[in-house]
């Protein structure tokens, strides 16, 4: 069966079945589902879609629209929407405190940084009270996009205390193996995730549709000696990532 024959309204678009424009959305969904729609193949113009199916163009626009949301279609700028591979979904554990070179490394994928912001300067409210600098204090910014495989995998910014990173440009892969070298690697961490919405900035960012969901993770790392090394905020893709914790009776 081809596009155009599984778009033929007959058999699922009704008026029982709620809005049309999710009618159209779960029949695209089940297309890319169940092969009908391949990934990477492109989907029929929004008028064609119309004709074919009698909505207007404003109710195929919005069905769209939230496929790209949900990351399942991908508008490319003069060439028309494409079906989009899914991304292999990686499981990150929360029972270790690893650095995220370190868990691309372990399966295999090289890991690359496109850097935003890397320097010493004056700390923000936030990262006074987290760090608890004192009046006068500066610290150690690096703000990056964490790639591995070549796709854009994380949002990270991280601030520290200077003595702990006196000079940020060491950081050119994994910020734990330069701490590490230096003496002042964490060795726990509290984590608090949430799930939030993308801004358009953060979602050009990681090459995903803006509003998409993401999951928001902001840590603070400690020294043996109970002291706070690290302040991280991160923005992780919804679509590649599970964070797994192993509970225990």
């Amino acid at each position: 069966m081809n596009a155009v024959d599984f778009l033929q309204p007959e058999g699922w678009l009704g008026k029982t079945g709620g809005p049309r424009y999710v009618q159209l959305r779960r029949r695209l969904e089940l297309g890319i589902e169940t092969g009908v729609l391949p990934h990477n193949s492109s989907l029929p113009p929004e008028r064609e879609i119309a004709e074919i199916t009698c909505l207007s163009r404003v109710t195929v626009r919005k069905a769209i629209q939230e496929l790209v949301r949900e990351g399942l279609i991908e508008q490319r700028q003069g060439s028309g929407s494409f079906i989009r591979k899914p991304m292999a979904r990686m499981e990150q554990s929360l029972s270790h405190l690893t650095s995220f070179t370190e868990d691309m490394g372990r399966r295999g994928l090289d890991t690359t940084s496109r850097w935003l912001e890397r320097g010493v300067f004056l700390p923000t409210r936030d990262e006074v009270a987290a760090l608890s600098l004192r009046e006068g204090d500066q610290v150690a910014r690096i703000c990056r996009i964490r790639e591995a495989g070549g796709r854009p995998m994380a949002l990270e910014r991280a601030a520290l205390p200077l003595d702990i990173l006196p000079n940020p440009l060491e950081v050119t892969t994994s910020l734990y193996l330069v701490l590490e070298r230096l003496g002042h690697r964490p060795t726990s961490a509290i984590q608090k995730i949430s799930a939030k919405n993308l801004e358009s900035r953060e979602a050009d960012l990681l090459g995903v549709a803006e509003g998409s969901a993401i999951l928001s993770i902001e840590r603070t790392s400690f020294l043996k000696s109970g002291r706070v090394a690290e302040l991280t905020r991160s923005l992780y893709r919804g679509d590649a990532y599970d964070f797994v914790a192993e509970l225990r009776l």
